[in-house]
C-alpha cells in the first residue's frame, strides 16, 4: 500500500533526542530557544513563539484577543500593549472555514466565541472570499482561515476585505492564518507566515516539519510575542528575577501549560534542514508531476494552481466523479486515498451554527487526496497516474 502520510525523522534528530533524554534536563530550556531562533530566521521575523501544539497556539491567540489593549497596559505597561483593540466578549463572532481539522475551530468554542461558517472555493478548497465579504458584519471580530493543502489563499484580496470591514463597521477583524498545511509555501515570493497577520503552524507527527508534536505562532508585533511567552507558561515570566528558582513572582494574568519542551524542540531543530533541503522539494516535485500528468483525464478535475503562489503540497487534492468508485479503485491498486478532514459543520457540538453551504455540499462529494509526500518515488507516482488513467 502506498501510504497517504508518513513520519519524517532525520538520523540526526534521533541521535540528538537520545542524547537529550539522558542529559537530565528535558523541559523547556535552551533547545526551545535554539529552535525558536531557527524559526525566526526561517520567517525573517523575531516574533515567533513555540507551543506544544497548533491547537494550543490557536487557543492562546484567541484567548489573547479577549482583553482590550487598555487592560493589557494596566497589567504589563505600554511595552506589552497592542495597537488599540476593544477586546472580545463571550458570544462575539468569528468567521471561519468548515473544511479543516477540528483543531482549527474547536478553540473558538473553547474561548466562548460564536462560529459563523464561510463557504469554500471549489477551485482551491480554501475559504470563498466572496462569501466571506458577504458575511462580515459589525459583530465580526476575527477571521480564521486555512491554506488548504499548502495552497495560499489570496492574501491581497483578504486584506482588501479586512480594510473594507473597517470602513463599514469601524472594526478591523483580526486575521488568523491556520498554516498547518503550509510550512514552506509562498505567496508572491514571500513565505506564508510573513504577510503581517497572526499565523499558527503545526509540527505534529505527519506534517512536513515534525517535532513529534508541537506548533508555533508567528506574530506581526513584538509586544504580542512577549505576552504570549508569558501566557504559554501559566502567566509566569521565566525571564524575571524570581525570588526563588522554584517560586514565581506575582502572576498578573493567568496562563496555560502550552509551552514546548526540549524533547520536541530537539526533534524539530534537527529535522529542519532536511525538511528544507529534501522533504518539501520532493512534495513539490511529485505535485508538479501530477499537475502535468493528470490533465485532461475524463471525470477528474485539478485544483487551481496560480503562478503567483507556491504550495508546499502537504496533501494533493483532486476532484473526481463517482468518488466512492474512485476510492474503491485506488484501494484495489494499493494506493491510500482520503478526504483527510471531515467538514466541521456537521458535528453535533456545532449544530446551532449550521447553515447552507452549497459549494461545500458539492465539493465533499468530489474531493479526494492522493499520496504526494517525500516517500512517493518516481516509480510510485507513475504507477498512481497509470491507475487513475485506467479509469474507475
Amino acid at each position: 500500500m502506498i501510504p497517504l502520510f508518513q513520519v519524517h525523522m532525520s538520523e540526526e534528530s534521533a541521535k540528538k533526542t537520545y542524547e537529550l533524554l539522558l542529559s537530565g534536563y528535558i523541559g523547556q530550556g535552551d533547545v526551545v530557544e535554539k529552535f525558536e531562533s531557527t524559526l525566526k530566521k526561517h520567517f525573517s521575523n523575531k516574533n515567533v513563539v513555540t507551543t506544544n501544539s497548533a491547537t494550543s497556539a490557536e487557543h492562546l491567540v484567541l484567548h489573547m484577543l479577549k482583553k482590550p489593549s487598555d487592560n493589557i497596559k494596566s497589567y504589563y505597561g505600554v511595552a506589552f500593549a497592542e495597537s488599540h483593540w476593544d477586546g472580545m466578549s463571550l458570544g462575539d463572532e468569528i468567521l471561519t472555514t468548515p473544511l479543516t481539522c477540528t483543531a482549527t475551530n474547536w478553540p473558538i468554542l473553547a474561548n466562548g466565541f460564536n462560529i459563523k461558517w464561510v463557504d469554500v472555493d471549489p477551485n482551491t478548497c480554501n475559504m470563498d472570499l466572496d462569501d466571506l465579504e458577504r458575511k462580515i458584519t459589525h459583530k465580526t471580530k476575527a477571521i480564521m482561515l486555512v491554506h488548504w493543502g499548502g495552497y495560499p489563499i489570496d492574501l491581497d484580496r483578504l486584506n482588501e476585505i479586512q480594510t473594507k470591514a473597517k470602513t463599514l463597521y469601524g472594526i478591523k477583524p483580526v486575521i488568523i492564518e491556520d498554516c498547518a498545511h503550509a510550512f514552506g509555501s509562498t505567496y508572491k515570493g514571500t513565505k506564508i507566515g510573513s504577510h503581517g497577520n497572526v499565523c499558527t503552524f503545526s509540527f505534529q507527527a505527519i506534517k512536513h516539519l515534525t517535532s513529534g508534536d508541537g506548533g508555533c505562532i508567528v506574530f506581526p508585533y513584538e509586544n504580542q510575542a512577549k505576552r504570549a511567552k508569558i501566557l504559554r507558561w501559566y502567566g509566569i515570566d521565566r525571564n524575571s528575577n524570581r525570588k526563588d528558582f522554584r517560586c514565581e513572582d506575582d502572576i498578573l494574568e493567568y496562563g496555560f501549560k502550552f509551552h514546548m519542551n526540549d524533547i520536541n524542540a530537539t526533534i524539530g531543530l534537527n529535522n529542519y534542514q532536511s525538511v528544507i533541503d529534501n522533504i518539501i522539494p520532493k512534495h513539490i516535485s511529485n505535485a508538479t508531476f501530477y499537475n502535468e500528468e493528470l490533465k485532461n483525464i475524463p471525470g477528474l478535475t485539478l485544483l487551481e494552481n496560480k503562478s503567483d503562489r507556491q504550495s508546499s503540497y502537504w496533501i494533493y487534492t483532486i476532484k473526481v466523479e463517482r468518488q466512492q468508485d474512485f476510492m474503491n479503485k485506488m484501494k484495489e491498486c494499493g494506493i491510500m486515498v482520503s478526504r483527510v478532514h471531515e467538514r466541521n459543520d456537521i458535528h453535533s457540538c456545532v449544530k446551532k451554527y449550521r447553515i447552507d453551504l452549497p459549494n461545500l455540499n458539492s465539493l465533499v462529494k468530489e474531493m479526494i487526496c492522493i499520496p504526494v509526500g517525500w516517500w512517493v518515488t518516481p516509480e510510485d507516482r507513475q504507477y498512481i497516474v497509470d491507475c487513475i488513467r485506467g479509469g474507475w
